[in-house]
């Protein structure tokens, strides 16, 4: 989950790859939502499905094998075959392979704890948030990677200058400081390899030694008592027509939606608040970035508590606030603090959905079914990242953002007090 997780380190590239390749930003951000799009809406869903076949080692070796591979074949290729190179490599092979990595852990755990699914599964994924967190902490501090990131920013900041004063942008006008070079392209890609390298060589060991529990200790969850959903469960065929499925659904696809937008543009939205440079920032949001792992624990021992459909309308409401404030300030400590709920809601979304998951529709097809509820995590991670970068290049702001994303926030609130438990006998039973 360490390995898989440093996807959410995608922001840390963003203006790097912008400046070396002379993309704009629809260019750039098009790579991380087809990979949250191939990770959620196709490798959960293979990867629930190959679950439940085979068990959690082949496939979370599968997943990590692709993840892997696709960020060290992103490398060596990008400064030949450009973005459509990108796009498949880290897009479409990482991102399928961090899909099918990621479902198998979770399923798993659902099965061991029966009594603390939340906490327990909220810990798991707590490894996805960290990933990120410790990625962050590491590469922008390399010496190659760094200078990379400086010269974008100052590039960014002069091309940004000279539109505002309504003057040619001229490339012969930059200082050395603001002018990107072939040693920052080499460095952006040499992150790429390693990370690759790196991935297989520490998630495929701990991938191999996954097990699923005897079927005794699979139970209840989020806040229920050990029953009906012991070890019977609804097929993906009969979860399918429920109404229950759409609206968990719903709960996260707009929980994520939010999130992944933010985490997508973070850099460039705190640069906007704040006028503080990128490369300053990018290990600040490294640092809070461990509030998305730290969500996902957190509230998911919050919904063995008070149950998964009153956490998920408290993270609606808190986010919704959250964002209508970050709009308004420009002080960094308060816009970090800020990205800092937006990420513990984030994360919280993705901490309690294996248990609602499980409370609702049972752990005999856990891996099938989550891998289904996953989708909204791809369908939120294609389109809300794109169509936020989309008004960035058309407006030259974030800022219009946040209202919009708390109006939908505060319609949410909604969803989880119409969402009740299925009251039909579970197949088996």
């Amino acid at each position: 989950m360490l390995t898989i997780g440093t996807i959410y380190s995608w922001g840390i590239f963003t203006q790097p790859l912008l400046v070396a390749f002379q993309w704009d930003l629809t260019t750039t951000t098009w790579t991380y939502a087809i990979a949250n799009f191939s990770l959620g809406a196709v490798g959960t869903l293979l990867g629930g499905f190959w679950q439940d076949r085979v068990g959690p080692p082949k496939v979370a070796m599968l997943g990590i094998g692709l993840w892997g591979c696709g960020n060290l074949l992103a490398g060596l290729g990008t400064p030949t075959f450009g973005a459509p190179w990108l796009y498949l490599t880290y897009g479409v092979i990482g991102g399928v392979g961090a899909g099918i990595a990621y479902v198998a852990p979770l399923a798993m755990v659902t099965k061991w704890f029966p009594d603390r699914r939340g906490l327990a599964g909220g810990l798991v994924a707590g490894g996805f948030g960290l990933g990120a967190f410790i990625y962050n902490q590491c590469v922008p501090r390399l010496a190659g990677f760094h200078a990379a990131a400086v010269h974008a920013g100052n590039y960014i900041a002069a091309r940004s200058a000279a539109q505002v004063a309504g003057i040619p942008f001229d490339m012969g006008a930059l200082t050395v400081a603001q002018t990107p070079t072939s040693g920052d392209t080499a460095a952006v890609m040499h992150v790429f390899v390693a990370s690759g390298l790196a991935y297989l060589l520490i998630g495929l060991p701990a991938a191999a030694l996954f097990r699923d529990p005897p079927p005794q200790h699979r139970a209840g969850g989020c806040g229920a008592t050990a029953g009906a959903a012991a070890s019977a469960g609804y097929p993906p065929s009969r979860v399918l027509v429920m109404p229950q499925f759409y609206l968990l659904w719903l709960q996260l696809f707009a929980n994520v939606v939010v999130g992944i937008t933010i985490i997508s543009n973070a850099v460039g939205i705190l640069v906007e608040l704040t006028e503080v440079s990128a490369a300053a920032i990018a290990p600040l949001f490294g640092i809070v970035s461990v509030f998305n792992a730290a969500g996902r624990f957190f509230w998911g021992a919050i919904s063995d508590r008070i149950g998964c459909n009153r956490t998920f309308a408290t993270m609606f409401a808190v986010q919704a606030a959250t964002l209508l404030v970050m709009s308004t300030v420009h002080h960094l400590t308060i816009a970090l603090a800020g990205i800092s709920v937006v990420l513990l809601c984030c994360g919280g979304g993705f901490g309690t959905m294996p248990s609602y998951n499980a409370q609702y529709f049972g752990t005999r097809y856990v891996g099938r079914n989550y891998g289904l509820l996953l989708s909204a995590w791809g369908v939120a991670g294609l389109i809300g990242p794109i169509v936020i970068a989309r008004v960035k290049d058309l407006s030259g702001s974030f800022a219009g953002m946040m209202p919009m994303l708390a109006v939908m926030l505060l319609a949410s609130v909604v969803l989880p007090f119409i969402t009740r438990k299925p009251v039909l006998a579970l197949p088996g039973r």
